[in-house]
């Protein structure tokens, strides 16, 4: 398998959600910083590394509204993605610098006869000294609010041709609270999209197709059909938003098929009373997460929250970073939750209690039995990642006040879109106050395109998910049965498989993702080297895709992930949509390489 360093995965795929990283010795200088590798780079997961059509616009409104030698951008859907961004930089630097950062929004050129106002933003960028960048980045990243590669490719063409242009922000920032926002989420022609007119195509595009002749002479209708008539048709974005909400739900509500459960949306199912209304689309998963948190700031006040178990990087950092801070129980173990009882027993108050069921890298379940019974009896929320598990596979929504998902992973598939979910809980003891904040401030940021592309790729994730349990299980035993293996972590073998089993649905498996550690290094290395799959970031994916997780999500704290019993040198495996048979001799190909280790 040709594999080229820093190509997208999958190959030829302009949005690529992964990277290829191919060797061990290459995801190392990928983080070393190595311009063998870097110079390399076509792409990259999105949050971590920026699209080069989103440096492109950037570098040309900073050549156009800005100083290029001295400062850059960064891009955001909304005026409040972009103060988000504005305020965190502000809060990290000396207040003298505060005045050379700066928001700039753009907008379509015309007024059009559907009604679309030229203060309708497509766009916001936030303007800083280069030398502030990594502060910028640290938003762009564990946030997840930047623009998508899809956003910033009709934007660079739009600026380019004339079709968007500078508004005043603070006019902007009016206009857009007042259509962004959640009031008018389910009236009219807006209750399918979940947003008025601010930040989809069928809005800002379908919309602008009656605009008239742009500076240049050429028409917007031209740009908007060399854009997207020969990929789409952009008029079903509000109709894709949701049937994804539906599919959701529906798959939440009761154990029914997919095409049953985009037309049902509330039932004698498992959860009773939910809806489509309470599920919330975000651009990307981590963006759910930073919202679920500020969502919930706004509605219960500034309190302290728990991160329990080892969680994904960004989001102990959205709450270390944003708020009063958090209370980290990095083993999400008995003895955890016993400390945390006696905390608050002694008077000890908590926003919320974030956790991932199971966990990543270990696939450890929490116990969210206990979890509930202390957040019902103390008063704090529960916030559960089901992205491992997903939710076909297990159910925990009924343990949760908010399930935040990234249905970038398997829910997709196809590695070329992102995506993320928050669904409110409707028996929850927050709901009803969780409900008016949502309404009052949730912003539909999710580009129409992306939308599209999301729901057609969701189409069949059942039958996938299907398939990839039964192939993970019987990798996963193989694995286990090999004395060249040191452990393999996998829902099914962990000690915490009663935990799981307590929220397996009935006809749901134990996921496609697993991790395996070996007695040496160089071991893993020769496994991971010799293993003829895709090798990059992410999970979920349609095809088998592997990476040395820790090493590449945690390197600048790797004696801290192994105080977690996260070892260096994991390898973690997402099992894809290929034969068994040929994936289980793929793994013996790579076993061999770790006997031959040995023997030297």
């Amino acid at each position: 398998m040709l594999q080229i360093i820093g190509g997208p995965v999958p190959p030829n795929t302009d949005h690529a959600v992964s990277v290829s990283l191919p060797t061990w010795k290459a995801n190392v200088a990928y983080e070393e910083g190595e311009s063998w590798v870097t110079s390399s780079m076509q792409c990259g997961y999105p949050r971590f590394f920026i699209h080069p059509v989103i440096q492109e616009l950037a570098a040309e409104i900073v050549r156009r509204f800005g100083t290029p030698k001295y400062e850059t951008a960064m891009l955001f859907p909304s005026t409040t993605t972009a103060e988000l961004c504005r305020s965190f930089m502000k809060s990290r630097l000396p207040v003298e610098h505060h005045s050379g950062i700066r928001i700039m929004s753009f907008s379509p050129s015309h007024q059009t006869d559907a009604g679309l106002s030229p203060t309708d933003l497509l766009l916001s960028s936030v303007i800083y000294p280069k030398e502030f960048a990594p502060v910028a980045k640290q938003v762009w990243q564990h946030t997840g609010n930047g623009i998508s590669s899809r956003r910033g490719e009709f934007c660079l063409g739009a600026l380019k041709g004339g079709f968007l242009i500078e508004r005043n922000t603070s006019l902007a920032d009016t206009i857009s609270r007042r259509i962004c926002k959640g009031p008018r989420r389910y009236q009219g022609r807006d209750s399918i999209s979940g947003v008025s007119r601010s930040n989809g195509i069928h809005n800002q595009s379908q919309d602008l197709l009656s605009t008239g002749e742009a500076q240049d002479g050429k028409e917007y209708v031209q740009f908007i059909e060399e854009r997207f008539g020969r990929n789409l048709n952009v008029s079903l974005a509000d109709q894709a938003r949701l049937a994804v909400r539906r599919r959701i739900a529906g798959v939440l509500t009761a154990d029914v098929e997919l095409s049953e459960a985009l037309e049902k949306t509330e039932g004698e199912g498992r959860v009773a009373g939910l809806t489509d209304a309470d599920v919330f689309l975000y651009p990307t998963g981590m963006s759910s997460i930073f919202n679920a948190h500020q969502m919930l700031l706004s509605c219960r006040g500034q309190l302290k929250s728990v991160c329990f178990g080892f969680p994904y990087i960004d989001s102990l950092k959205i709450l270390e970073k944003w708020g009063p801070g958090c209370l980290f129980y990095g083993q999400g173990s008995s003895d955890d939750l016993d400390d945390l009882e006696s905390r608050l027993q002694a008077g000890e108050r908590f926003l919320a209690l974030f956790t991932e069921f199971p966990g990543n890298p270990l696939l450890k379940s929490p116990d969210l039995k206990r979890i509930r019974q202390l957040a019902d009896e103390y008063d704090f929320a529960v916030v559960i990642d089901e992205t491992v598990g997903n939710f076909l596979n297990i159910n925990v929504l009924s343990s949760a006040d908010i399930v935040v998902s990234s249905l970038t992973k398997i829910f997709s598939g196809d590695s070329n879109v992102m995506g993320g979910s928050a669904v409110l809980n409707p028996h929850g003891q927050f709901y009803q106050s969780l409900k008016r904040t949502f309404a009052h401030e949730y912003e539909d940021n999710v580009w129409a395109e992306d939308a599209v592309f999301l729901e057609r790729n969701s189409r069949d994730f059942a039958s996938r998910i299907e398939k990839i349990n039964k192939t993970t299980e019987v990798i996963a035993e193989l694995l286990l049965a090999s004395p060249l293996i040191k452990n393999v972590y996998y829902p099914k073998f962990n000690p915490s498989k009663h935990l799981y089993e307590a929220y397996r649905t009935p006809t749901g498996g134990y996921g496609g993702l697993f991790s395996v550690t070996f007695h040496s290094t160089e071991e893993a290395m020769a496994f991971f080297d010799q293993l003829e799959v895709h090798k990059g970031p992410s999970l979920g994916t349609n095809f088998t895709l592997s990476c040395p997780y820790t090493l590449l999500a945690h390197y600048g704290e790797l004696e801290w992930a192994n105080s977690f019993g996260v070892e260096y040198d994991l390898v973690r495996i997402s099992v894809g949509l290929e034969e068994e048979s040929d994936l289980c001799n793929r793994i013996r190909r790579a076993l061999v390489a770790v006997s031959d280790i040995r023997t030297q």
